[in-house]
């Protein structure tokens, strides 16, 4: 059927010398390709035109309704600028989602207003561009009290990213994207994933799980999130001045701790529940641990605290025992492991595996 219809579109293109859509044929002739079948567009944007108050760690997305040429997602065609000084970032490209994705290099500026901009340079998988340049502004939010957040870079695109290997006792449920580099897929384990072009997809995970040795753009991407990712690690830790020093000689069971910057030349332990309380603005916790990071009780948030806002620096190993609740983002140089039940809001990043056990790990 497509067939002849395109042989139909053909006819009329030649005898009337214009182009015509005919039942999803574009001028590009690829209608058997039904990823490009409409006039390339950009159907969505993060942050949303004029939004207000936006992370300063975000990333910058713009997501198109045809696939894309992922050589045409570059730095050349996807801009963002503050004022009239562009800001430094790294351009990728998600495959599944069709979405190009700014991450700029550092925070944001407090109360500051960008402007981002998708040129005609990009193309989708016909050849086809953009009509015209797709441009949005936003202002980004208040400073909190407490440091700076540590930027995540592409990382930001995984809630579980790792190296060497990411292992799954089902039955898990993974609300975002699974990603490991440089190891392969097939250390990827437990999910039963099947496999797509780039990607692959799980009923365990809300998302996409994304290994080095994939196609590209994929296996790039992951390079980019796992350099990444090492250097928010360096960030956390290299921190000064910390405004409380071995606090509870390493047991914060039982305390409520405002926003600052923590740090102990030991290991940390969470035997009871403890609370993290912060304000109505985007407050900042960064927690520097030298040994282990072991959690038997819960982490809670009150006041305005937010997950993405809290930075747990673990020099080697973190364990979330079985049954607890954890809260932030875990930037370990060695594993993270979840045991039976355990729950998270945040991110776990590993430069060695992360090992999971019935869990369930939700995005900030």
């Amino acid at each position: 059927m497509k067939k002849k219809i395109k042989i139909l579109y053909l006819l009329l293109t030649a005898i009337l010398g214009v182009a015509f859509v005919v039942g999803g044929c574009s001028s590009s002739g690829n209608d058997d390709d039904d990823d490009v079948a409409t006039t390339l567009a950009v159907v969505s944007t993060f942050p949303a035109d004029l939004a207000a108050g936006v992370y300063r760690d975000s990333q910058i997305t713009a997501t198109f309704n045809n696939a894309m040429d992922p050589a045409t997602i570059v730095a050349a065609n996807f801009a963002l600028m503050q004022g009239v000084t562009p800001v430094a970032g790294t351009v990728v490209y998600d495959v599944p989602t069709r979405t190009a994705i700014f991450a700029p290099v550092g925070i944001l500026g407090v109360s500051t207003a960008y402007s981002a901009t998708v040129t005609t340079g990009v193309r989708d998988l016909a050849g086809d561009p953009l009509a015209a340049n797709k441009q949005w502004s936003f202002t980004t939010g208040p400073a909190g009290l407490g440091p700076a957040p540590v930027g995540l870079g592409t990382a930001g695109t995984y809630v579980i990213l790792a190296k060497t290997a990411v292992s799954n006792v089902p039955t898990s449920a993974i609300t975002g994207n699974v990603g490991l580099s440089p190891a392969a897929e097939s250390y990827i384990t437990g999910f039963s994933q099947t496999d797509a072009t780039g990607y692959a997809v799980s009923p365990q995970v809300t998302g996409f799980i994304y290994a080095a040795d994939m196609v590209p753009p994929t296996n790039t991407n992951l390079t980019t999130a796992v350099e990444n990712m090492e250097t928010a690690y360096t960030d956390a830790a290299g921190r000064s001045g910390p405004d409380y020093l071995d606090l509870g000689a390493g047991n914060i069971g039982g305390m409520t701790l405002t926003a600052g910057l923590y740090k102990w030349g030991s290991g940390v332990t969470i035997p009871t529940d403890v609370t993290l309380s912060g304000g109505a603005n985007d407050d900042v916790w960064i927690f520097q641990i030298s040994g282990t990071l072991t959690v038997t009780g819960d982490v809670i948030l009150s006041g305005g605290a937010k997950p993405q806002n809290i930075f747990w620096q673990v020099a080697t190993g973190a364990t979330l025992k079985a049954g607890s609740h954890f809260e932030g983002i875990i930037l370990s140089q060695s594993s993270i492991t979840l045991e039976t039940g355990a729950t998270m809001n945040g991110r776990a990043l590993a430069q060695t595996q992360v090992v999971l056990d019935g869990n369930t790990v939700v995005k900030p």
